[in-house]
């Protein structure tokens, strides 16, 4: 433990010996240093060689500079956790009034109780301590924001942002996503990727929970479904295989939601496994919106050895598959309300025929608008695929 440095301003010679001797003990077993200067000139000195001192006892009526001065000049440096004891004459009120107004800890008078200044000095000690420590957290808080900054940068450059994506298909398909987190960093993702000339994956997935946690699984969850669907298993075997793995690795009971589809660019045909997500949209190109069915499938993460199933639909040329998370219809408004499914088919309705960005980023101000000053409550995240021929 470092000593609490003390730094003794006053021209009368005898009170170093005085303190000194009376804070002997204290010196001894290294819990105090004592540092003297003989005004406020020799004090400033001082204070630039030792940077930690910690408080100042100073005496108001000195040659050179005075401890007023001195005070001020210990004001602009800025350091809170410095703090200033002033000594005078009893009848020299008016200056330690003074000294007080211009943010002196204490003051004690002449001639010095050293009893009085004794826990005067532990009482400044105890302010002093409980300011490091609030300096400490706060820079604490500082790093870890720095560092969820740099989080979520990073969670963001792992994402697909290059759109169109597969520009050799452009004719054929329209893509886009967009992800807003409710934090710094999120659980929500999204995911695409080329299988074969024919063939493109797709991944909408959302992790339980918030933050940090939630972003180290949804980099683990994201990199297993890639992998594991890349080597070309169909939907329900790559969530069967994900599921398995994320089970095994699973910390706090936590687990993911997932949408995943392949989509055959030549038919329109999609192969796809809901493990336990939100139905997806179908845009038809006739004007009709239609929910896909709802997942018979359990969470991911959750069961070890369950069976995932897949199913198949059909895109028809001019139709949108539009998939989200559930920070879309479950976002709340002021009052509590929930934006809700209802709200989100009409909107869909309105914008059907849109590219895909313009209706991903319809949903979003639309979602955005109807929060209001709310705080978002949860990740958001939309993809949606357009068959274009």
């Amino acid at each position: 433990m470092k000593p609490v440095k003390i730094l003794s301003v006053d021209d009368e010679q005898d009170l170093e010996l005085l303190l000194t001797q009376y804070f002997r003990r204290e010196i001894r077993k290294g819990e105090y240093q004592f540092f003297f200067a003989h005004n406020g000139l020799e004090a400033l000195t001082l204070l630039l060689r030792e940077k930690d001192i910690d408080i100042i006892l100073s005496d108001i009526n000195m040659p050179e500079m005075d401890g007023l001065t001195l005070l001020t000049k210990v004001n602009e440096l800025q350091n809170p956790a410095l703090k200033c004891i002033m000594v005078s004459a009893y009848g020299d009120m008016n200056n330690i009034r003074s000294a007080m107004n211009n943010g002196a800890f204490d003051f004690a008078t002449k001639p010095i109780d050293l009893d009085d200044l004794s826990l005067t000095i532990k009482k400044a000690i105890e302010q002093i301590e409980y300011i490091k420590q609030s300096q400490e957290e706060h820079s604490q808080l500082e790093s870890l924001k720095t560092d969820l900054a740099v989080a979520g940068e990073i969670q963001q450059a792992i994402l697909p942002r290059i759109f169109p994506p597969f520009p050799e298909n452009e004719h054929e398909l329209d893509l886009a996503a967009m992800m807003t987190p409710a934090k710094d960093v999120g659980g929500d993702f999204y995911d695409f990727f080329r299988i074969d000339d024919d063939h493109i994956g797709l991944v909408m997935a959302d992790v339980s929970g918030k933050g940090i946690p939630a972003a180290i699984f949804m980099a683990v969850s994201r990199t297993l479904i890639r992998t594991i669907a890349l080597q070309g298993y169909d939907p329900g075997v790559c969530l069967t295989k994900s599921n398995d793995l994320l089970c095994k690795e699973s910390v706090e009971s936590m687990f993911v939601t997932v949408f995943y589809a392949i989509y055959n660019i030549r038919t329109g045909e999609i192969d796809y496994c809901n493990g336990g997500h939100n139905a997806p949209y179908i845009l038809k190109a006739n004007g009709q919106v239609e929910m896909m069915p709802m997942s018979q499938n359990c969470l991911v993460g959750t069961v070890d050895g369950w069976q995932y199933t897949s199913a198949k639909t059909q895109l028809g040329v001019g139709d949108t598959l539009l998939m989200y998370t559930d920070g879309v219809n479950e976002a709340f408004n002021s009052d509590f309300q929930e934006y809700g499914e209802d709200r989100m088919e009409q909107l869909l309705q309105k914008h059907n025929g849109d590219d895909c960005r313009t209706l991903i980023e319809a949903q979003m101000s639309d979602v955005k608008a109807y929060a209001g000053d709310a705080p978002q409550s949860d990740d958001i995240t939309i993809m949606a695929l357009k068959r274009k021929a």
